[in-house]
């Protein structure tokens, strides 16, 4: 799976919801609350911790981690430039997501929400003790400046996400007031509590969009300490943090320094943690996990290897097409790249069978479909009929197979049927179009070595069919321009998704979004019936309804075709030096690793002394 996220910092958790006015209802009907919970009941009450977080939990150690790539900006919330690692850990919003419920919120910024029962505006008190790092408050003004600045001049993704938020209001008392308009969306309440909040005052001497290396003024439990531009960035625990000992705070953000160091080459990442370079591997390829973590320090148990199972969706990976090409706008086209890639063999030789193949856009959860449509699903469905493939009514989804043997010609001759019925013909042994005399030739665009040995075995496969796939590898900071620009034939396109979809899926799919650079609507889908089923999702009232309209947007875009689907797994694959102590649970739905785990001083003595006996044999 892909390690890097190209949204912002708070890549917000998707939801769903409604609205059907904004009259103001009166005091009886509102709810007023520590927290909310996007279906259902709350698990924490108001100073209940976290049951995944351990409250004495010591503090103290520098924690060393790695990237590859590169960076050159410390602002992450615009589209310029390749914003560090961790810069997470500076900024806080008005909420926080609990890690073991489907979607639940509870106030960090903010001490209190209320809102109507029909969700149609939200109201925050901010907490009287939230402070900046340089010791001012928090306040609503740097609230609704947080708010339109991202929504004016922030990562396109914001625009999106915030646009059915009419506007912002200062109540005085510490609170501020948010309405929505455009129809039924539950979930806006919970889209306003995941806002960034950026310092007004900062930024009064600052031109929010553009790139700086300047040290952010934050109000979170880390700041930025040190910056090597492009090498590594460093953060340090602001010790006397304003919200250290809010009940669910207590016990987190453990380490005293967190370091990023940057490789430009994964091979040199890697053998730097053997070496001890660094202390912690969050492994994402399966030939690495299945051959390179062995030596002296894993057989003496220095070094850790450990797969920690988790319950989140997984959502899809793919290759994923840029439909704008007219090369890609026939699905018959695409789908025909889905019967050449044999992920069988791939799994068997590359992979070491430790992947399963993805067939839903919202794997490893309830909100996969499956089978045929249900009668709630058709009922969203029946109405698109005109704009959707038929095998969205008459088909249940799957993946081409093969057996695994490196013999794939009945998907082949599959695949060449689709292309003759596109109009692709056949000379000199290439796919040629006939009203432009243009051969089917493409790019696949990378910006990481692992996937040329997937790339090459599916380029012999296309061009069994007439198709020339060419990779090109570019450093991370090409990639990402091109990408935002959507200067691409195809990349491997990773979508994740969170336990309850919601407006973001907007800007995964939905046609407003196509044409924005920097959206990730990568793959420029415009359809007015995704459009609709994207619509049911966020209006969905129940969970049960959500269920159901993500099944049917599920359909929608797995018989578009507009990916290669490829494969997930259902575990962390990590590997750390013996050196941490963590919590007795763990959280269903996260790591936990940065904000949960610590270093054990006991352990990273006796790590300290088996290391020199181990040198000394």
């Amino acid at each position: 799976m892909c390690r890097r996220a190209l949204a912002g910092v708070f890549a917000p958790l998707a939801l769903a919801l409604v609205i059907s006015s904004t009259a103001e209802a009166a005091d009886s009907d509102l709810y007023s609350s520590h927290g909310i919970a996007m279906h259902g009941d709350l698990k924490y009450g108001p100073d209940q911790p976290y049951v995944y977080v351990n409250p004495d939990a010591p503090k103290g150690g520098t924690l060393r981690l790695s990237s590859v790539g590169t960076f050159d900006s410390l602002n992450p919330f615009i589209i310029k430039g390749v914003a560090a690692d961790g810069l997470g850990l500076v900024f806080e919003s008005l909420m926080e997501s609990s890690s073991d419920e489907a979607f639940s919120e509870y106030g960090l910024l903010a001490e209190r929400i209320e809102m109507p029962d029909n969700r149609s505006w939200v109201i925050f008190t901010i907490r009287a003790e939230a402070r900046w790092h340089d010791g001012t408050p928090v306040t609503v003004d740097d609230v609704i400046f947080s708010f339109e600045t991202l929504k004016a001049k922030g990562n396109p993704f914001y625009r999106l996400y915030y646009a059915n938020v009419d506007k912002a209001e200062d109540l005085g008392e510490r609170r501020v007031k948010f309405s929505f308009s455009g129809g039924e969306n539950r979930e806006l309440p919970l889209i306003m509590g995941q806002l960034a909040i950026i310092s007004k005052a900062y930024f009064s001497t600052r031109n929010f969009e553009e790139t700086t290396l300047d040290p952010p003024l934050g109000s979170g439990p880390y700041k930025v300490s040190a910056v090597e531009s492009g090498r590594s960035i460093t953060f340090e625990r602001v010790k006397d943090h304003w919200g250290a000992n809010l009940p669910r705070s207590r016990g987190r953000y453990n380490y005293d320094v967190i370091r990023y160091e940057y490789y430009r080459d994964p091979t040199v990442e890697l053998e730097a943690f053997k070496a001890h370079a660094y202390d912690f591997r969050d492994e994402s390829s399966a030939k690495q996990w299945a051959t390179a973590y062995v030596g002296p320090s894993f057989d003496k148990k220095l070094t850790i290897r450990e797969e920690i199972p988790h319950e989140l969706p997984t959502g899809m990976q793919g290759f994923a097409f840029n439909i704008r090409k007219p090369i890609f706008a026939d699905p018959r086209v695409r789908e025909a790249f889905s019967w050449a890639f044999d992920f069988e063999w791939a799994n068997k030789n590359l992979f070491y069978g430790a992947y399963a193949r993805t067939e839903s856009y919202f794997s490893n959860s309830e909100l996969a479909s499956s089978g045929l449509p249900s009668p709630d699903e058709l009922k969203l469905l029946e109405p698109l009929r005109a704009d959707l493939p038929p095998e969205v009514f008459t088909t249940a989804y799957r993946a081409p197979v093969t057996d695994g043997s490196g013999n794939n010609r009945a998907n082949l001759r599959r695949a060449a049927e689709l292309l003759d019925a596109a109009g692709y013909v056949v000379k000199s042994g290439k796919r040629i179009d006939p009203k432009t005399g243009q051969p089917l030739a493409i790019e696949l665009l990378l910006d990481s070595p692992a996937f040329e040995r997937i790339g090459g075995p599916y380029a012999k496969s296309l061009a069994r069919i007439g198709i020339e796939l060419k990779m090109r590898l570019v450093d991370s900071s090409q990639y990402v321009e091109r990408v935002r620009n959507h200067d691409f034939d195809v990349v491997v396109g990773s979508f994740g998704q969170s336990r309850s979809p919601g407006n973001e899926q907007r800007e995964y799919w939905g046609t407003m979004a196509a044409d924005e650079p920097g959206s990730r609507n990568i793959i420029g889908i415009k359809s007015k019936a995704i459009d609709t089923l994207i619509d049911h999702v966020i209006a969905a009232p129940d969970r049960a309804s959500l269920i159901t309209a993500t099944h049917a947007l599920d359909r929608a875009l797995l018989f578009g075709h507009y990916v290669v689907p490829q494969w997930h797994v259902r575990v962390f694959r990590v590997s750390y030096w013996d050196i941490f102590g963590r919590p007795a649970i763990a959280p269903k739905y996260a790591l936990g690793f940065t904000d949960t785990w610590w270093i054990d001083s006991a352990k990273q003595a006796s790590l300290d002394e088996r290391a020199k006996t181990l040198e000394q044999q």
